[in-house]
This record gives structure tokens, C-alpha cells and sequence, in this order.
């Protein structure tokens, strides 16, 4: 393991020390705004990716870390109560209501799209009110130390936390959600052909 980083019981990899970074609009165009129709595109099969697997269209949705508010804009067509969160001061999408924190309220299901790897603690969540959390990160296979260290999606003090499924499916199953599916469908937009790039998951409170 590199220095700096070590694993936890159930197989996740964290950074141990880091400094904090700014997230704010900029951040936001520099990763979300580049490529605006498979932002859109990506929405539409986040979406159609979580009714498949709960069965129905959700009663509500808090997409946290909404960015560019794609995926919300989305959901506003047809999920009836649409909130968003986001650490930067970008308004929400129309339709969408904002809130300032992701704790206060229940929500059928939560969504965190490349966001839970940018925790300071992952366990934050556990205070959460839902029936579904729905997740997509960077998949972790750690290969080898020097895999670990070229790997794209390290990115030191920006993704403090890594995950392959069984760490993911472990870590949720410890805070009391069992997994329905996980895949890599987001890798059918996010191309990367030599392995499996982008880990999604979609989990049901027990």
C-alpha cells in the first residue's frame, strides 16, 4: 500500500492524510461542463438505471453533490419531489428545491453521483433518512501499488476514499443496507475500454 493511504475492515482504501481543497463553481465547469451532451445523456440513465431497480418511479430525490444539475433536470420530468445539495453556490436546477443540509429530511432515495469518494467520513451517512441510496465512484481494482499510483482517479486530496464492490457492498451492508445491484452501465458514456471504469450501486435500507 502507498504511503499516505491504508485499508479499513471492510476493504475500503482512504487517505490518511490530506489537505483540504476548495470546491466551487470552477471546479464544477472544469469537470462537469465540458462535455454537456453526455452530462445530459448520463442523466437520463442514472434515472432510468434507479426505477429500473427499485421497480417504480420515486415518491422524492436528493441528489447530493448535483453540480451542474443535469441528472435533477432530468428527474423533474417525472419524479414528483425533486431537492438538491451542493457544497458550491450554484443554484438548483428549476423545479428543483435546494437544501442546506442532507440529514434533516427523509427522501425515498438519495443519490450520490461521483460524490461519496470526496467525503472527509464516509460514516457521515449513516445519519441519513431514505429508503434507497444510490451511488457511482471511481472502481478500484487495485491491480498494484504502482496501478494505485498512476491510476487516473486517484487524485490525491480530491478522492479521499476507494472502492471496488465488495468493499462498497461491505461498508453499506455494515450501515444497514443491503445491495440490489451494482454494475458498471455508466461506462456504456464513460468509456474506458481496458477495464471496468465507473462502479455503480444501488442500495435498500434493511
Amino acid at each position: 500500500m502507498l504511503d499516505g493511504y491504508n485499508i479499513d475492515k471492510n476493504g475500503v482504501i482512504k487517505q490518511s492524510t490530506y489537505d483540504i481543497i476548495e470546491y466551487n463553481p470552477d471546479y464544477i465547469k472544469t469537470r462537469y461542463l465540458t462535455y454537456p451532451e453526455k452530462c445530459v445523456q448520463m442523466g437520463y440513465l442514472r434515472l432510468g438505471y434507479i426505477i429500473g431497480s427499485i421497480g417504480r418511479i420515486p415518491d422524492s430525490i436528493l441528489d447530493v453533490g448535483y453540480g451542474s444539475g443535469d441528472f435533477l433536470k432530468v428527474c423533474t420530468n417525472i419524479v414528483p419531489k425533486c431537492f438538491g445539495f451542493d457544497i458550491t453556490n450554484l443554484p438548483p436546477p428549476d423545479n428543483v428545491i435546494g437544501v442546506d443540509s442532507i440529514y434533516n429530511n427523509k427522501y425515498d432515495v438519495i443519490t450520490f453521483f461521483d460524490v461519496l469518494e470526496h467525503f472527509e467520513n464516509i460514516y457521515d451517512i449513516t445519519k441519513l433518512q431514505c429508503n434507497y441510496i444510490v451511488i457511482s465512484l471511481p472502481w478500484c481494482h487495485y491491480y498494484s501499488d504502482e496501478w494505485f499510483k498512476n491510476w487516473k482517479h486517484r487524485r490525491p486530496n480530491e478522492h479521499l476514499y476507494h472502492f471496488n464492490e465488495k468493499s462498497l457492498i461491505n461498508f453499506f451492508n455494515e450501515i444497514g443496507y443491503e445491495c440490489l445491484n451494482y454494475s458498471e452501465i455508466e461506462d456504456t458514456i464513460r468509456k474506458t475500454p481496458e477495464i471496468k471504469n465507473i462502479l455503480s450501486a444501488v442500495f435498500k435500507k434493511k
